[in-house]
C-alpha cells in the first residue's frame, strides 16, 4: 500500500532471518517454567530486522500510514547516549519491522523538586516553532501564519478593549447577576430582543415592575438597589427569569449566565434560580488541589448512573462511595461528563442548556464543591468534560434562539446546526460568544477548583464540515485549507492561553479524531495549545479486530495503531469509549462474551471457552493499550470488570417529527446505573478483572511507564502472535495465539541483569490459569538479538501477557 508521505528510514538494510527459536506447547494445560538456553538468537521468521544507526539528537523523518479511522503522523526521535535510563531512543521501520521504537518527546520519569508556576497570560509568541518540529508544515506556511495572525489580532483587540485576556475571561464578574453592597445587577447580550425585563418571584413575576436599558451593542442591564432593610433584592433560591420582546414573540428564557436552574416536578421546562447563599452556607475548600501528574490515569465517570441502584445518584453519594473506589483501583485523575446543566438527561450531558450552572440533577453546587475537594484530598484530580462544540437546540430551557433570532450565539442557516447531532453551533468568531465561552471555562476553574478539562467535539469546531461523511488520510491538505473553520480554532488557542497562563496546573485534553497537526503544541511556537489529544483510532480499532476471528488479527497493525502519534504531542489512550457503553452498541466484553456473561460469570459453575477467552483477551487488550497506546490511559467506569449489559437512559416512548414510532422503556432507571457490587463479588469472574485493572494501575503508579521516554518494539511475530516491547524498564511479553505456549521462548532488551515477574495476567488471582511461576527469575545472556543488546528466555503461555522488571 502506497503511504500518504514519503519516510526517510535511518537504518541500515533489512535482512530477514529464518531460524525459529522458539519451542511450541500447542493447546497445553501444564506448567513449564522457563530455563535453559535456546539453540539460536534469530529472531522467528516473520520478522524483519532494522539496523540500529546510533547518532546524538537526531530527529528521523515521519511516517503517515492510512488508517481506517485515523492517520496521524508518526514522528520519532533517536538519541543513544551511555546511560540507558536518561536516553531518548528511537529506531524506526515500517509496519512489518518487528525493532520499532518511539521516543515521545516526554520528559524523563526522575522525580525533581517542582516549583510553583507563575500564573500570567504568556505572551503571544511568533508562532514559528512548528516548522522546526514538522518540516512537512512549511508547504502550508501560508494558511498557518494566517491562523497566527488571526490569534494575535485578536489577543491584540482583547488587550486593547477589554484590558487583556485575563479580564476578558471573567465575563461572570459583570455579566447575569452580580451583586455588591447596594444591590444587585443583572446584563444580558440579547441584541435581537425590543424589550426586556427581569421577572420572578421577587416582583411577582410582573413584567412593568423592573424593565431592563439597551445599550448600542444590544446588551441589557438593570440594577436592583438592596431592600429598605439592606437585604438582597432577590432573595437566595428564588426563581427569575427575562421577559422579551422578540422578533418571534414574547418569551421568558433562562438568563443565559445563570448558576444554577431546576426542574420541579411535575413541569417539563427547567427554571433559573438567584444562586447566592450566605456565607454560612458556602462551601469552603479545605484541601489545595493536586500538582499535574506526569502520568495521567483517568476514570471517566458519570456522577447520575453511578450508583449500583435504579436511580439517579447524587454528588454526595459519588464523594462518598465513587472516590474512594478510584482512589483504591489506582487512577489518579477523575473525569466526570454531565456537569453541565442539560435538560435532556439522555444526552449523556452534551446537549448543554445552562453552561455556567452544574446540573441539578445530582444535587447542589455547594455539594459539587464537596465531592471536589474530596477529590483533592485523596489527591485525585477532577477533570470536567466540557461542552463548548454545540449546545441543545433547546428553545425554552437553552441559549438556542434565545433573543429571538437564529444568529444569537451561533451560525445561521445550514453552518449553525449540526445534523447529526440535532444541536446548534457556535459562531467563534463572535466577540460575545468568545467572553461567553472563555468565561464559561475559567468559570469551572476558579469557582469550582477543577483541574482541568477534556474539551468535547474538537474535530467538529475545528471544520466547516464537522469531521462528517469525510475520511482523514493525513494528507496535510485536509487540515488546512477552505473547510478549516480559523474562528474555532483560534478559540482554542485562546482557551488554551488562558488556561496554561492562569492555571499552570491544570490539564487540557481535546477530543479529535482527525490527527490535526500541531494540535498538542504550545500555542505560543504555533500549536493549538492542548496537553493531550485522545487517541480515538485505538478503540475503533479494536472494534474491527473484535468483528473477527483470532486468527486474522495482525500483530503489526495493533502495534502500528497504538504508536501512531505525533512527535511531542501527548496522547490519552483508550480500549473503549463511553458510547460503546449505550445501548445499541457493545462494550469489549460483550463483544468478547456476549450472552455467556449472563450465566457463566459465577466461579461456583463451569466456564465456556467464550469466557475463558473473553477474559483472557479484555485484560490483554487493556494492558497493551496502556503499555503502548499514549502518554495517558482512560477507562469509562465499570469496563474495568468488564460491565454486562448496555446503558439505557429512561425514556418514554414517542413520535417524531416524520412520525416515526420510537419505543420507550417505562423510564426505568434499570439499565442506568453501574452495578459495582459485580466488581466487588469475589465469587464472580468480575473480580478478577477489576483486580488486574487495579494491579496495571498501580504498576504504572511504581514505574512511571507511560511517560518514559524508553519505548522499543523489538518484536511483532505474525505466525508465533507476539508482541514484545519495552517501556521505561519494563519489558511487556503478550502472546495473542489461541492455542500455542512457547517454551524457552527468547526476548531482546535494553538491560542486563535479573528480570522478575511484576505483572501477570494468568494469575489466578486475575482469572487466569496460573501458568507463569512467579518466583522464577531470568537471567539475560548478552549478544544481540531482535535488535537488542540483551536478552533471556521465558515461557509465554497462550492469551497471556506477562510484564517483567
Amino acid at each position: 500500500r502506497k503511504d500518504s508521505f514519503p519516510r526517510t528510514i535511518l537504518s541500515g538494510n533489512s535482512s530477514n532471518k529464518s531460524v525459529s527459536t522458539s519451542k511450541i506447547v500447542v493447546a497445553s494445560g501444564k506448567v513449564l517454567i522457563p530455563g535453559g538456553e535456546s539453540d539460536g538468537l534469530s529472531p522467528s521468521s516473520d520478522s524483519v530486522l532494522s539496523t540500529e544507526v546510533e547518532t546524538e539528537y537526531l530527529q528521523e523523518t515521519s511516517e503517515t500510514v492510512e488508517d481506517e479511522n485515523v492517520a496521524e503522523t508518526v514522528e520519532t526521535t533517536k538519541t543513544e547516549v551511555a546511560e540507558a535510563d536518561s536516553s531518548f531512543e528511537g529506531a524506526t521501520g515500517n509496519i512489518s519491522s518487528s525493532t520499532e521504537e518511539v521516543a515521545t518527546g516526554v520528559e524523563s520519569m526522575s522525580e525533581a523538586v517542582v516549583e510553583e508556576k507563575p500564573r500570567g497570560i504568556p505572551p503571544s509568541g511568533d508562532g514559528q516553532r512548528i516548522y522546526q518540529l514538522d518540516p512537512m508544515l512549511e508547504g502550508h506556511r501560508t494558511h498557518l501564519q494566517y491562523r497566527y495572525s488571526r490569534y494575535r489580532e485578536m489577543r491584540s483587540l482583547i488587550d486593547q478593549h477589554e484590558g487583556g485576556l485575563d479580564a476578558f475571561s471573567r465575563g461572570y464578574e459583570k455579566m447575569g447577576f452580580t451583586r455588591s453592597a447596594e444591590g444587585i445587577t443583572y446584563r444580558e447580550w440579547a441584541p435581537g430582543a425590543y424589550s426586556a425585563s427581569l421577572v420572578g418571584d421577587f416582583n411577582n413575576w410582573n413584567p412593568n415592575a423592573d424593565v431592563m436599558t439597551r445599550n448600542e451593542y444590544g446588551m441589557w442591564e438593570i440594577f436592583l438597589p438592596n431592600n429598605a432593610d439592606g437585604s438582597p433584592p432577590i432573595s437566595h433560591g428564588s426563581r427569575v427569569k427575562i421577559r422579551m420582546d422578540t422578533p418571534t414573540g414574547m418569551k421568558d428564557s433562562i438568563p443565559a449566565w445563570i448558576k444554577y436552574s431546576v426542574q420541579y416536578p411535575s413541569e417539563i421546562p427547567y427554571t433559573a434560580i438567584y444562586y447566592d447563599p450566605p456565607e454560612d452556607e458556602k462551601y469552603v475548600f479545605q484541601h489545595p488541589q493536586p500538582k499535574k501528574p506526569k502520568s495521567l490515569r483517568i476514570y471517566e465517570s458519570h456522577v447520575g448512573m453511578s450508583s449500583p441502584e435504579p436511580k439517579i445518584n447524587t454528588y454526595a453519594s459519588f464523594r462518598d462511595d465513587v472516590l474512594p473506589r478510584i482512589k483504591k483501583l489506582g487512577y489518579n485523575a477523575v473525569q466526570i461528563m454531565a456537569i453541565q446543566e442539560h435538560s435532556y438527561y439522555a444526552s449523556f450531558g452534551y446537549h448543554v442548556t445552562n453552561f455556567f450552572a452544574p446540573s441539578s440533577r445530582f444535587g447542589t453546587p455547594e455539594d459539587l464543591k464537596s465531592l471536589i475537594d474530596r477529590a483533592h484530598e485523596l489527591g485525585i484530580l477532577v477533570l470536567m468534560d466540557i461542552v463548548h462544540s454545540h449546545s441543545s437546540n433547546n428553545t425554552l430551557d437553552g441559549l438556542n434562539g434565545f433573543d429571538g433570532t437564529d444568529t444569537h450565539y451561533f451560525h445561521s442557516g445550514a453552518r449553525g446546526y449540526h445534523w447529526m447531532w440535532d444541536s446548534r453551533l457556535f459562531n467563534y468568531g463572535s466577540w460575545e460568544v468568545l467572553r461567553f465561552l472563555l468565561s464559561n471555562a475559567r468559570w469551572w476553574l476558579e469557582e469550582y477548583k477543577f483541574d482541568g478539562f477534556r474539551f468535547d467535539g474538537v474535530t467538529s469546531m475545528m471544520y466547516t464540515h464537522h469531521g462528517l461523511q469525510v475520511t482523514f488520510t493525513g494528507n496535510y491538505n485536509e487540515y488546512f485549507g477552505f473547510a478549516t473553520d480559523v474562528d474555532a480554532v483560534v478559540y482554542l488557542m485562546l482557551v488554551n492561553d488562558m488556561i496554561q497562563g492562569l492555571y499552570p496546573e491544570a490539564v487540557s485534553i481535546g477530543e479529535d479524531v482527525s490527527g490535526m497537526p500541531t494540535f498538542c503544541i504550545p500555542v505560543q511556537d504555533g500549536g493549538v495549545g492542548f496537553d493531550y489529544r485522545l487517541h480515538m483510532a485505538i478503540a475503533d480499532k479494536w472494534i474491527e479486530l473484535l468483528k473477527q476471528p483470532d486468527e486474522a488479527w495482525k500483530m503489526g497493525d495493533i502495534v502500528h495503531t497504538l504508536i501512531n502519534r505525533r512527535w511531542l504531542e501527548k496522547c490519552v489512550a483508550y480500549a473503549e469509549s463511553h458510547d460503546q457503553a449505550l445501548v445499541g452498541d457493545k462494550t469489549i466484553a460483550f463483544w468478547l462474551m456476549d450472552k455467556d456473561m449472563y450465566d457463566f460469570m459465577a466461579l461456583d459453575r463451569p466456564s465456556t471457552p467464550r469466557i475463558d477467552r473473553g477474559i483472557a483477551l479484555h485484560k490483554m487488550i487493556r494492558l497493551i493499550t496502556m503499555g503502548l497506546g499514549g502518554e495517558g490511559y482512560l477507562n469509562f467506569m465499570g469496563n474495568e470488570f468488564g460491565h454486562p449489559e448496555w446503558i439505557d437512559f429512561p425514556r418514554s416512548e414517542q413520535f417524531l417529527p416524520d412520525g416515526k414510532f420510537v419505543p420507550g422503556n417505562n423510564n426505568s432507571y434499570d439499565k442506568c446505573r453501574r452495578r459495582f457490587d459485580l466488581g466487588d463479588a469475589d465469587y464472580l469472574r468480575y473480580h478478577g478483572m477489576q483486580e488486574f485493572d487495579q494491579a496495571m494501575q498501580h504498576l504504572e503508579e511504581k514505574y512511571g511507564f507511560m511517560t518514559s521516554p524508553h519505548q522499543y518494539v523489538s518484536r511483532k511475530d505474525e505466525g508465533d502472535k507476539m508482541i514484545v516491547f519495552e517501556r521505561g524498564d519494563l519489558v511487556f511479553v503478550f502472546n495473542f495465539h489461541w492455542s500455542n505456549s512457547y517454551f524457552d521462548y527468547h526476548v531482546g532488551c535494553l538491560k542486563p541483569g535479573k528480570y522478575k515477574v511484576v505483572l501477570d495476567s494468568d494469575d489466578p488471582l486475575f482469572g487466569g490459569f496460573s501458568r507463569i511461576d512467579h518466583t522464577a527469575e531470568f537471567f539475560t545472556i548478552d549478544g544481540h538479538y531482535d535488535n537488542r543488546p540483551h536478552s533471556f528466555s521465558l515461557y509465554a503461555p497462550s492469551r497471556t501477557a506477562v510484564v517483567y522488571a
